[in-house]
């Protein structure tokens, strides 16, 4: 830290108790009272340098014949800084630094210490020393501005906050890799001239390492939180790009936000409390956090989802005004699609505590991301071919959300006191085109069946009806056919698209395979060079004959199964005895498109023909055979 030493004359002052006594041989003709402390000193030195001295003196002699007092209630800095003062006054030796100076001129300026009453006055130093060494440096324009607070207003009076702020916003905004020498000092090695380390004032050659943008983000961490705001608002106003402002005001509420550092997994970036005394009250920590939200950028991605939730979780806690929590809520709705599902996990902090986590704050959040999706030109479904979603190239992050929503509805469906209404209400509100398959919906709602049991038949196949049967893979559908906690109505409609896309599956394994057969004489004629490929290729086609009957006979268990169950519905049924498998499907709500029914079908008919024709054929040669065995 930078200093100019003032004065020539040895220390003649000593304290006493609460009482300094100036040692110069004279005894003392006044006495100065600043708070609890005393100062006996002499009028002259005092009159010669200072105005408001000078005209105090006078007004106290005249009141008085005895000793003369003064009572100074109101100086800047108080005792020690009269201190400061009265050693100048005296020619005593001092040293003028970044942690006194913002005091001595406040207090200069206070008294009146002009050069109408000598020449290199106070006023006249303190200034000089301001201008000229300590604005131009970091960390000692750092350190008067700490100064500045405990004298905030007459600081102000002067334009020393203003300037010192100003200092540290063109330094934070310039590249230090720029600066020459002497000006890189942030805790960095001392320099030579040319750049290379000093090692004991000995130049070792060696480079100093580049530093990063957020280089000043732990030094201005330190200033309160009115002085930093406006440090922040004159660095948007010099044009600092946002992200470096938003890096600074995660790092600023980590550091006074202890409830930030709660779910870190890394220790190694957690950030103790506040290091300069008792951690901050809930008050001060509530009106921290809503200037946090205040002084951050808007942008979407400047700040992590999951600083945002810590915000947002933090801010429930401390109970603080619904307008911040909505901004907090906006502003996670923008980039839902970043966070993890851990993040969504907030516990309801509400006195009710009708649901472990709170379900009603993930729908807000869902509801504005959608809705800035919609803004921004999001994915929209365009046209549906063979069942692949097209859309825009923003459908990537509403897929996203979409599973992250269904692995959230399938942590909180195990509450027995989450209602129905409010699960169905957020697994609803993700669009149809987000779910590419209903698998992680499927999942969450089996897990609320199998936590409310007491659920009536109608409000379990009201539940199953928001996922889609035909968007679920076979795997789910294997499980979804023997689940016995889904309503009867919803497993039919499993079995029936189940058995649709495993004849669609031979449909598409006996293409290959005409393919293939197709292929194998062009490929004779290149059997000696392409020996190895056509091994594979025939191996490759032995695998999938195999797929080929093990599909076939599942697909007659299900056909079996469907039967069965036709049966029992008809019997069940109080319509006529004549009802078809059209009907049932129609009493069951198949919503199946025509067009792809005859298409997955279609492939499939070919091959039922054949087969159903060349059992015909075996019939009546059996038949024929047995009519001419007797004239043999």
């Amino acid at each position: 830290m930078a200093c100019v030493k003032l004065g020539s004359k040895t220390d003649a002052f000593q304290r006493q108790g609460q009482a300094w006594f100036c040692t110069s041989g004279l005894p003392s003709d006044i006495v100065v009272e600043v708070g609890e402390m005393s100062f006996h000193l002499h009028k002259f030195p005092l009159l010669s340098r200072s105005g408001a001295m000078e005209r105090l003196i006078a007004e106290a002699s005249e009141k008085a014949e005895e000793k003369c007092i003064i009572n100074l209630l109101d100086i800047p800095g108080g005792a020690k800084t009269f201190e400061l003062v009265a050693k100048f006054c005296y020619g005593v030796k001092l040293e003028l630094t970044a942690s006194n100076v913002v005091y001595l001129r406040c207090a200069a300026e206070h008294l009146e210490m002009t050069e109408e009453f000598g020449d290199g006055n106070l006023i006249t130093q303190t200034e000089t020393f301001l201008n000229q060494v300590v604005l131009r440096n970091w960390k000692d324009s750092l350190k008067a501005l700490q100064t500045c607070d405990d004298i905030l207003p007459y600081a102000e009076e002067l334009n020393i906050t203003k300037r010192c702020i100003e200092s540290l916003a063109v330094k934070a905004s310039t590249d230090p890799n720029l600066f020459g020498w002497p000006v890189v000092e942030h805790g960095g090695p001392m320099q030579s001239p040319g750049g290379s380390v000093l090692w004991n004032g000995i130049s070792t050659g060696a480079r100093p390492k580049n530093s990063t943008s957020d280089w000043w983000y732990e030094d201005v961490s330190t200033l309160s939180l009115p002085l930093y705001k406006r440090l922040i608002d004159v660095m948007e106003s010099r044009g600092i790009r946002q992200e470096i402002i938003a890096g600074s005001l995660t790092f600023y509420a980590k550091k006074y936000l202890p409830g930030l550092n709660r779910r870190q997994g890394d220790s190694s970036t957690r950030l103790a409390p506040v290091a300069l005394g008792a951690p901050p009250s809930e008050e001060e920590q509530k009106l921290l956090l809503q200037e946090i939200d205040k002084l951050l950028p808007v942008q979407k991605g400047l700040v992590s989802a999951k600083f945002l939730f810590g915000l947002l979780r933090t801010a429930m806690i401390l109970k603080a005004s619904p307008s911040c929590i909505s901004k907090l809520e906006k502003r996670i709705g923008m980039q839902l699609d970043q966070a993890t599902l851990e993040d969504l996990l907030m516990p309801n902090f509400s006195y009710s505590m009708e649901t472990l986590y709170n379900v009603e704050c993930v729908q807000r959040i869902l509801d504005h991301f959608l809705a800035m999706d919609q803004i921004t030109g999001g994915a929209s479904p365009c046209s549906v071919d063979d069942g692949q979603l097209m859309g825009s190239p923003s459908l990537t992050p509403i897929t996203m959300v979409a599973k992250l929503i269904d692995g959230y509805l399938a942590e909180v469906a195990p509450d027995v006191n989450l209602k129905l209404p409010k699960f169905q209400k957020l697994a609803a509100t993700v669009p149809d085109y987000a779910r590419p398959l209903d698998d992680g919906l499927y999942r969450a709602i089996d897990i609320y069946l199998k936590s409310h049991p007491w659920l009536a038949e109608s409000d379990r196949e009201q539940l199953c009806r928001l996922m889609d049967c035909q968007k679920l893979s076979l795997e789910a559908c294997t499980h979804a056919a023997q689940n016995e906690r889904l309503p009867l109505r919803i497993i039919v409609q499993v079995l029936f698209f189940e058995q649709l896309q495993l004849r669609t599956s031979i449909a598409g394994c006996f293409l290959v395979s005409d393919n293939l057969d197709g292929s194998r004489p062009l490929r004779s004629g290149f059997a000696g060079s392409n020996e190895g490929g056509w091994a594979s290729t025939v191996r490759e086609n032995q695998v999938l004959k195999v797929g080929m009957d093990n599909m076939r006979m599942r697909v007659s268990e299900l056909e079996k199964e469907c039967s069965n169950m036709k049966q029992e519905i008809e019997k069940l049924g109080r319509g006529k005895p004549s009802s078809t498998w059209g009907n049932v499907s129609k009493k069951f709500g198949f919503k199946l498109k025509s067009q792809m029914c005859s298409a997955q079908e279609g492939s499939v008919s070919n091959q039922n023909n054949h087969s159903g024709k060349l059992e015909k054929v075996k019939d009546r040669h059996g038949k024929h055979k047995n009519n001419l065995s007797p004239d043999g």
